[in-house]
């Protein structure tokens, strides 16, 4: 199979300003967004019941998803069908107590049994434990940007060409934070998952550009070049990849991969943007303007 061909792109057409005025441009409208979501509900991206606590239970019911969420006090967060099996669902509820999840749990299944409805399975996880995890997934993230970031300065040992990988994966998470908002994505363990994806995704990416031009013989737009037609065939692969996932699991109801698959498009469609962009101009700059002697 012969890899697609990149076109070559005339950057000398562009000054340094223009080319990083987009990137900064949309990292700053996703920053005022997830600020302001900060602001109105204490977290910077809305939660989902594995941070918040509730209920989670299967149920056997002849009705449709809509006809199962009309049926419980309080509504539930989602009702979600079971590949495979007929007529049965995962009903998903967020906690109403910090301490009651238990009571919780016990007042859904008595709802669901008024209703007619078979329940296989119920569980409860309280608003202090998806705290917990919270926290840990927080402090996970963090880490693996930190460890991102002392590796890349290893390996360059150079303030310019490090801090352009750094900011260029910085720009990755950000953006697709705020579509999550914008798109009423929660976060959940899965999303975060493709957020440490997308972390090693960009750095990749960015690494691969940043040896072309500062490792290896040649012109900087020809090395440019020579880096695109990997790393663009390499991450609009993903992207496809991607995409089918979250199209095939929208279609089958399946859980969660809706959603990681979204936020990895996001962020990988990001990743091209900032590297070949953000990255190339702060290189450009690394390299013409004496910073580098």
């Amino acid at each position: 199979m012969e890899r697609p061909e990149v076109p070559v792109v005339d950057y000398s057409a562009y000054t340094n300003r223009q080319l990083v005025l987009v990137p900064l441009t949309l990292l700053a409208i996703a920053l005022i967004i997830i600020s302001g979501t900060w602001a109105v509900t204490g977290t910077p991206v809305h939660l989902g019941v594995d941070f918040t606590g509730g209920v989670e239970t299967t149920i056997e019911a002849d009705a449709d998803a809509d006809e199962i969420a009309a049926t419980f006090d309080p509504e539930p967060e989602s009702v979600t069908g079971v590949i495979g099996e007929e007529n049965r669902y995962i009903v998903t509820f967020r906690a109403d107590d910090g301490d009651a999840a238990e009571a919780q749990s016990e007042e859904i299944r008595g709802q669901a049994e008024a209703a007619g409805f078979e329940v296989l399975s119920i569980g409860d996880r309280s608003a202090a434990f998806g705290g917990d995890i919270q926290q840990q997934a927080l402090i996970g993230v963090a880490v693996a940007f930190l460890g991102m970031s002392i590796l890349v300065a290893l390996i360059f040992r150079s303030f310019i060409p490090s801090i352009a990988i750094v900011a260029s994966a910085f720009s990755d998470i950000m953006i697709p934070l705020a579509l999550m908002n914008l798109l009423g994505i929660e976060l959940s363990l899965g999303t975060v998952a493709a957020l440490l994806m997308l972390i090693g995704y960009s750095v990749d990416s960015d690494i691969l550009l940043n040896n072309h031009i500062l490792r290896r013989r040649g012109d900087f737009y020809e090395s440019t070049h020579r880096a695109m037609t990997t790393g663009v065939t390499m991450t609009t692969t993903s992207i496809v990849a991607m995409a089918v996932m979250t199209v095939v699991a929208t279609i089958f109801q399946i859980p969660l991969l809706p959603a990681v698959g979204i936020v990895l498009v996001f962020g990988l469609c990001a990743d091209l943007m900032n590297t070949y962009l953000l990255n190339v101009s702060l290189l450009r700059y690394y390299k013409y303007e004496g910073v580098s002697r």
